[in-house]
């Protein structure tokens, strides 16, 4: 297989044959024109991963065919060669958008250096422009999945602080409500989407470290500062700042937090220069910043500041309506990344993950969906594929629900009742002693125990 496809342009038929004869070696699929106006239409029409062109050429320069090209195809590497040594033509051919540059006459193997690293390099900045296509993509507001009262209220909110100049914003939530995936989407559907969006989790980097990731160093502010170095707000500059577990935070961090959401400048750790920045900083917590408030964890003054525009993401239990749809969401996507052809969810299985209680909220529903779809062969998910818990959490409010229908109107003593709801529980468990001990809170030693205690053993 061929190491990449080279097109030569150069009006000198040796030079031509050179070229073509020594990058064929080299497992390079060549061709080769002698005319601008040729080689632009071969870009154009044709497959190009690479392109040695001369400056002078018999029809237009080898600068205006540059520029053509990259009116269509901007990303493509261009080599430029030349007998010409002036530098304003090295700077003009630069300018044009070239990524390298070689004078006649010159060393092949020199040249080799040069395309196996534009090649490199455009292959490098392909694969950045497709995963961020991609997290793009997945961070549209379409993706918010929802048409609960809750849901449409939270799209409503954050459709508007995209389109808005807030520079903060506060998103809070219990773990799994996809506090993340807002923070994406206001990003993206922003003025600010071809900026950074640089994603920070306060409780994963240790306190010494905090300040230094997020405002940068000078060389020598401490032992290991052998240069300097920018922090996060000034590689997010004109874009986003998401502060996840913001209320872990520690309480100087907090105060230097504070004086750049107000200033827009800060200095970095060890310098004496002010550095001013544009960033929008969307924190995000799941824990209560109120009572953090209250008991001096977290500045008063801050969460004011951060609360400017608060949202709110609900548990997925107090909005079980959108359950279907972020079902048949996650599918899809799924089917698509794992290469299946699931059609859909039994009537059963569904009721199931409605029903469920959802401690993890979507991220843990998205999880079901994508193991049901990597383990399991069926065209439909199944209550059999969904885990022991989901299952297990239907039959606990199953044996609930009967007993307290079926409770006797004269009442019932302790120990009957007890024995009740063990048999019930193995029943259930189609007397597996670990499951019914499972669905019961018990471990399965304290089961056998009751079960002697109560005659079942």
């Amino acid at each position: 297989m061929a190491k990449g496809r080279v097109l030569v342009v150069d009006d000198e038929k040796l030079i031509r044959w050179s070229l073509e004869h020594n990058l064929s070696r080299e497992g390079y699929e060549v061709v080769c024109t002698d005319c601008g106006e040729k080689a632009v239409s071969t870009v154009d029409s044709e497959i190009v991963d690479l392109v040695i062109l001369d400056v002078r050429l018999p029809d237009i320069t080898g600068v205006e065919v540059l520029e053509k090209i990259r009116g269509f195809k901007r990303d493509i590497p261009v080599v430029m060669i030349t007998a010409d040594d002036a530098v304003k033509t090295a700077v003009a051919c630069m300018k044009a958008g070239a990524c390298d540059y070689m004078i006649k006459p010159f060393d092949f193997d020199e040249l080799k250096v040069i395309i196996e690293k534009s090649l490199e390099d455009a292959s490098l900045k392909s694969e950045f422009r497709r995963m961020r296509n991609d997290l793009e993509a997945e961070s549209q507001f379409e993706n918010i999945i929802g048409e609960s009262e809750r849901m449409r209220e939270v799209f409503r909110i954050i459709t508007r602080v995209a389109c808005s100049d807030a520079t903060t914003v506060l998103l809070y939530g219990e773990s799994g409500t996809g506090k993340d995936l807002v923070a994406r989407a206001i990003h993206y559907g922003s003025a600010r989407k071809e900026k950074p969006l640089i994603e920070i989790n306060c409780a994963a980097l240790p306190e010494t470290l905090l300040e230094s990731e997020l405002m940068g160093y000078e060389k020598g502010a401490f032992t290991d500062a052998k240069a300097a170095r920018k922090g996060y707000f000034e590689l997010a500059d004109g874009g986003t700042i998401y502060l996840d577990e913001i209320g872990e935070m520690n309480v100087s961090m907090q105060a230097k937090l504070l004086r750049i959401i107000e200033n827009k400048r800060f200095k970095r750790l060890g310098g004496t220069e002010d550095i001013e920045v544009d960033v929008r900083i969307i924190a995000a917590t799941n824990s209560d910043l109120t009572a953090a408030v209250s008991e001096g964890n977290f500045r008063k003054d801050l969460y004011y500041r951060l609360k400017v525009i608060p949202v709110e993401l609900p548990p997925l239990k107090e909005h079980r309506d959108d359950i279907p749809a972020l079902i048949d969401f996650f599918i899809t996507r799924f089917n698509r990344e794992f290469k299946r052809i699931i059609r859909g969810i039994s009537p059963e299985a569904q009721k199931l993950l409605v029903d469920y209680h959802w401690p993890g909220n979507v991220r843990e529903l998205k999880n079901v969906i994508e193991r049901a779809i990597i383990l399991e062969c069926d065209e439909l998910i199944l209550a059999e594929h969904l885990p022991s818990e989901i299952r297990g959490d239907q039959i606990s409010r199953e044996i609930s629900q009967e007993i307290e229908f079926n409770f006797p109107s004269g009442g019932m003593s302790l120990d009957k009742l007890e024995a009740s709801l063990l048999k019930r529980a193995l029943s259930m468990s189609e007397n597996n002693q670990t499951k019914a001990a499972r669905l019961l809170g018990l471990g399965r030693d304290a089961l056998r125990y009751r079960m002697k205690k109560t005659g079942l053993l």
